[in-house]
């Protein structure tokens, strides 16, 4: 990825970051500062990474550049309420991304149901097949909630929709890490990863279903397993994956994840018991930063760097700078506008750091 590109998405990067913290300066009743916080991470970025890097091409294609753009057009016509353009918009992206799925896979995610082919080939196919389902819903949930009530579960809106736009950047984080893991002629390994494959998807669907019904004790049952198959894809990737700078990022994402996963079940639990709004809120960060801008970005930059890897840069030092970013100053900031502002300049500072050191010369 050439330098203008790389210099663009770390502006949108840390503007995503920055809008997290924008009710602290501009308070509004008006506007939703979280969409813009959200689109621009996941959809605008982590959407067009995984595009990206299906295309194979060095450099950003048309195809790309397009979805770029209308994926940020959609991000700014949610946030301004221009619902009838981010429903078109919504389902161009979809085919959009259908499009590059079927020239990459073909139609029918067949793959998934091979033992032969590589567990890495069906989380990229995945996260293609969920990036563009969720576009394409996300227009019918517009659609349901703006201008025909047909379903009236309180949690079916597009404040609560969202959030599956992180999903598929996982799941490409998830290919990228399996593509390390050696392959192994032991059955029961091959069977151990391909049960990870459909753990994580199909408990991440079954556990949106259940937050859609409100059905607080079934979603502490399903994180639990999808913290133990974490759990499990983390040891097969410690053990099993090659050396390489690379895995040194992917490795901090992982710890990242598992923040998620546990802050994720003590957040529903707190449900059943009587606890402060204000500790509620402050976990709800750490959940939502560690999962945002600790696990993903660990996968975006290292598939923004995937050819160049190793860098010219101290990965101790830099996942220490991630660690103290992510962990202390942004789920601090969101509260105390001073400690927002340290956020954001450091988590600037990392992503240059990431994205535009030199790669080390081969000899």
């Amino acid at each position: 990825m050439n330098r203008y590109f790389k210099f663009f998405f770390l502006l949108l990067l840390t503007v995503a970051l920055f809008f997290g913290f924008l009710h602290l300066f501009v308070s509004s009743n008006s506007f939703n500062y979280e969409r813009l916080h959200i689109f621009l991470f996941n959809l605008c970025t982590g959407g067009s990474v995984i595009i990206y890097y299906t295309l194979g091409e060095k450099d950003f294609q048309p195809i790309n550049l397009f979805f770029l753009s209308l994926s940020i057009l959609y991000a700014l016509c949610t946030f301004f309420h221009q619902y009838i353009a981010a429903i078109v918009i919504a389902f161009l992206l979809s085919f959009i991304t259908e499009k590059v799925r079927i020239g990459k896979f073909g139609f029918f995610p067949l793959a998934f149901f091979k033992n032969d082919v590589r567990v890495y080939k069906k989380f990229h196919q995945a996260s293609l097949l969920c990036l563009s389902i969720g576009l394409f819903l996300s227009g019918l949930v517009i659609i349901n909630s703006e201008y025909h009530r047909v379903i009236t579960l309180k949690f079916l809106k597009l404040d609560t929709f969202f959030l599956g736009f992180s999903f598929p950047v996982s799941l490409i984080t998830m290919s990228v890490m399996f593509k390390k893991i050696k392959e192994d002629s032991r059955g029961a390994v091959n069977a151990l990863k391909n049960a990870s494959f459909w753990t994580v998807n199909l408990g991440v669907i079954i556990f949106f279903g259940f937050i859609l019904m409100e059905k607080y004790i079934l979603q502490v049952f399903v994180t639990t397993i999808l913290f133990s198959c974490v759990i499990t894809i983390f040891i097969l990737f410690r053990n099993m994956a090659g050396r390489g700078q690379d895995k040194h990022f992917l490795t901090s994402g992982m710890f990242f994840l598992l923040v998620t996963s546990i802050t994720g079940i003590i957040y529903i639990l707190l449900h059943f018991f009587d606890y402060s709004e204000q500790s509620g809120k402050f976990l709800l960060r750490i959940h939502t930063f560690s999962a945002l801008y600790g696990w993903n970005i660990s996968g975006l930059a290292v598939i923004i760097r995937y050819r160049d890897f190793p860098i010219q840069l101290s990965s101790r030092r830099t996942i220490l700078l991630h660690w103290i970013t992510v962990m202390i100053f942004a789920p601090i900031g969101y509260f105390y506008p001073p400690l927002a502002i340290v956020a954001t300049l450091s988590y600037f500072v990392l992503i240059a750091l990431v994205l535009f050191t030199n790669k080390i010369a081969k000899v």
